[in-house]
């Protein structure tokens, strides 16, 4: 119970990566604030695996590139919860188009979410922390796509890049106030999200192609964000996790040879 009576809030937390966090994080000991703009089924699902594993959830419905809303998400969390311990960033949107093609509602879309929301959700857990007197845990959830320019994922990528500096240079603000700020940065991921874009055979075709020879799972980066930010990882602010089955690895030509 290596978070046992923490509470931590967890954007974009009804599917995929933030489903998969805000249980690992229940059956670490924590008490989950439970985010989403959409699925409130789905959300809803979570709260009880969390209510199973004997911790107690808070449901929040707020669009997270909304900073006001934003603000008074952590307000309302904090007044149900009595505190705030941690916060994971986590919630993101994702269109795919060239760049000279692309639908401008969409990239700003991608940005507004994925960089601003990011942001908005950072500023606000800091303040609380503060507020409380410091100390805390603050992880933001990056992507290779952070440093790789895959094509037709150039907001994405400006997006996830810019919040990764954003994390690092929180984290160098922060450290007065004992608040540590990491990035967990997962590779491709069996979410509900990929559908969006690849379709059952395409995606079982590319998990072929990972080093790894699979597509992780939502409960494992849970896993990993659970332990950073448990008291074992209290040395460690500023830093990049890296959980990708070896996609960042310079593979492509030899990629044939040493899959396990």
């Amino acid at each position: 119970m290596m978070l046992d009576g923490k509470n931590i809030l967890v954007t974009g937390a009804s599917r995929g990566i933030g489903r998969g966090s805000a249980i690992q994080l229940a059956k670490a000991g924590a008490n989950v604030g439970i985010n989403f703009r959409s699925h409130p089924e789905e959300a809803e699902d979570v709260a009880e695996a969390v209510r199973k594993a004997g911790r107690t959830p808070v449901l929040l419905q707020c669009d997270v590139a909304d900073q006001g809303a934003v603000e008074q998400m952590f307000a309302d969390y904090v007044e149900q919860a009595g505190s705030l311990d941690g916060f994971v960033s986590n919630a993101a949107y994702s269109d795919r188009e060239n760049m000279v093609d692309a639908d401008m509602e969409g990239f700003k879309r991608t940005i507004d979410v994925s960089m601003w929301g990011a942001m908005f959700g950072v500023r606000s857990a800091a303040q609380q922390m503060i507020k409380q007197g410091g100390g805390g845990s603050i992880v933001v959830v990056g992507s290779p796509h952070g440093s790789l320019a895959i094509p037709t994922a150039m907001a994405y990528n400006m997006a996830k890049a810019s919040i990764e500096h954003m994390a690092r240079t929180a984290a160098v603000e922060l450290a007065k106030h004992r608040i540590r700020v990491n990035i967990v940065s997962p590779g491709w991921i069996d979410t509900p999200g990929e559908r969006k874009f690849f379709s059952e055979d395409e995606l079982a075709a590319g998990a072929t192609d990972i080093p790894w020879g699979r597509l992780g799972q939502p409960d494992e980066i849970g896993g990993l964000i659970t332990f950073v930010m448990s008291d074992a990882c209290d040395y460690m602010t500023g830093s990049t996790l890296l959980m990708d089955g070896g996609i960042s690895l310079p593979w492509w030509s030899n990629r044939d040879e040493g899959k396990p």
